[in-house]
């Protein structure tokens, strides 16, 4: 049997994150959602079926991630996915946080899904619903059963913040116990919530782990759960000193799209209005300059020059006043699986 696609974090992607509405019935401490920069609508179904047309010409190389807010409270979440399969979307994901509104299982089958991914910050209650909320780890978990019962192939989402990190390496067990295929470790990255007041992400202003945490822990734990079959994904954040630095601005293609319209190539541009792209009248146009465009050209021995705008405080420097490693590229991120 074929290996199913899903989003790919890598050197010549082409990924399509479309944010089908900013509404959700939780309210995570990190999430990255501002209603302020995204809007707050619900994009009727034919207002998506000519969004994505603007992205048609390579829709067979192109995956498709349909996400929120919540995107199962959308009551057309079905006709969507339908219409992504008729268009030829190279893989079709739906991000969600597991409570599966609408029916959302009945109304679609495996063969018009390549993944259900879900969203945990936790092994157990205890570490995940104060991040998430109440009852939102059995109701996620539950979600995953169900889905798997029923054939979908899911992944997983772990967030890491000063909250969970020394909760990431109890994962595996629940992992190979729920089916899951594929696991996505994930940097929290100051936008949207986790950019304002501290809440719950542990000691310090934003919950950023720091780089020895990073590296002494999601490394080896990507390995280990790697060992039991799964797929794992995780970004580098931290680049080795005079390790070449690659921004997926310029050597793959991210496109983040949002209810009011902004679309975004870089995901820590989320926050201010740099979005290069914007659809108008159901047309897709570039921005006038400056956006996010002018900064991937940019060259900085910190790295990535977004990472240096908006959270400096994860980069070290020297007494000289170089930056003792660069940051790498969120979108640009390790994949471990055995074969």
């Amino acid at each position: 049997m074929a290996r199913k696609r899903t989003v790919a974090f890598s050197r010549n992607a082409v990924n399509l994150f479309f944010h089908l509405l900013t509404r959700c019935n939780l309210n995570c401490h990190h999430c990255y959602i501002n209603p302020a920069q995204h809007g707050n609508q619900t994009l009727p179904l034919e207002t998506v079926r000519r969004w994505l047309a603007a992205f048609q010409a390579r829709s067979h190389e192109t995956n498709l991630v349909l996400l929120g807010g919540e995107p199962t409270l959308h009551p057309d979440l079905a006709p969507i996915i339908h219409l992504a399969r008729e268009m030829d979307f190279g893989s079709v994901t739906v991000d969600t946080n597991g409570y599966l509104f609408n029916d959302i299982l009945e109304r679609v089958t495996p063969a018009d899904l390549d993944y259900l991914s879900f969203s945990l910050d936790g092994p157990t209650p205890t570490v995940n619903d104060p991040l998430r909320g109440q009852g939102s780890f059995q109701a996620c978990v539950d979600g995953i059963r169900k889905a798997v019962s029923r054939g979908f192939t899911t992944s997983l989402i772990y967030t890491v913040s000063r909250a969970n990190i020394d909760h990431l390496d109890r994962m595996g067990p629940l992992l190979e116990d729920l089916g899951v295929e594929r696991f996505f470790i994930q940097v929290i990255g100051l936008r949207g919530k986790s950019a304002g007041p501290p809440q719950a992400l542990g000691a310090g202003s934003t919950g950023q782990v720091s780089r020895e945490q990073w590296m002494q822990v999601v490394p080896r734990v990507a390995e280990r759960i790697a060992d039991a079959g799964l797929t794992v994904v995780y970004p580098k954040v931290f680049l080795a000193p005079g390790e070449a630095f690659a921004c997926a601005g310029r050597v793959a293609e991210n496109y983040f799209v949002f209810p009011n319209g902004r679309v975004y190539r870089c995901p820590l541009c989320e926050d201010y209005p740099l979005h290069s792209l914007v659809f108008e009248d159901d047309q897709l146009s570039a921005t006038p300059k400056i956006n996010e465009a002018d900064l991937f050209e940019l060259a900085i021995p910190e790295g990535c020059v977004m990472n240096r705008l908006v959270q400096p405080g994860n980069i070290d420097y020297g007494p000289g006043g170089r930056p003792l490693y660069p940051i790498a590229c969120c979108l640009l991120k390790e994949e471990v699986r055995r074969t």
